[in-house]
């Protein structure tokens, strides 16, 4: 199978998806776009930006566990 990206105004969905309903479900999948895609997306690339410039925070796994232990503890209480 093949997928395209599909950009559209929302008052012809509904006739959009009736076109498409002449497919069978072999032949044509809809697949709904995470809303945050762009957004994270653009997190994404900053943080590999850091690592390849050199300027990323690492932690080591004991900093890692006292971060997680403090973050459960305050649900805790």
């Amino acid at each position: 199978m093949e997928t395209i990206r599909v950009q559209f105004e929302p008052k012809i969905k509904a006739k959009l998806l009736e076109l498409l309903q002449v497919f069978t479900t072999e032949e044509l999948h809809i697949i709904q776009e995470d809303p945050f895609f762009e957004q994270n997306k653009k997190k994404l690339v900053a943080e590999l930006t850091k690592i390849e410039n050199g300027t990323a925070k690492y932690s080591s796994f004991d900093e890692l566990n006292l971060v997680l232990e403090k973050r459960i503890s305050s649900y805790e209480d």
